[in-house]
């Protein structure tokens, strides 16, 4: 199959879910990335794809940073944090996801 289709379907929704995952507690990078790609047999997200939308729903104060000093390694991670702002617009792109694909599975179906 053309792998267009699937790419365009990533975009769409990686935003919402990085914000689902932050949701539900706060990660660092690599573990985002990580939990992404365990999750989903079609996410292969890479550094180069994560960071971008980190920064974007940073500029929206959809998510917050902070830094923690490692145990193990000495070397500071940068932990993101979902803000009240980010709850809400995921709460609405979640339910607005949800009544999309409702309409496409349903046309599909015909």
């Amino acid at each position: 199959m053309d792998d267009r289709y699937l790419k365009q379907f990533k975009k769409g929704i990686l935003e919402i879910v990085v914000l689902k995952l932050l949701s539900i507690r706060e990660m660092y990078g690599y573990e985002l990335i990580s939990s992404l790609n365990e999750k989903s047999r079609f996410f292969e997200i890479k550094e180069g794809t994560l960071y971008p939308i980190l920064y974007r729903l940073e500029d929206e104060r959809l998510m917050e940073t902070r830094w923690e000093q490692s145990q193990s390694r000495g070397v500071p991670k940068k932990y993101y944090l979902i803000t009240e702002k980010g709850r809400s617009v995921l709460k609405e792109a979640t339910q607005l996801w949800l009544d999309f694909s409702g309409d496409i599975e349903r046309i599909l179906n015909e």
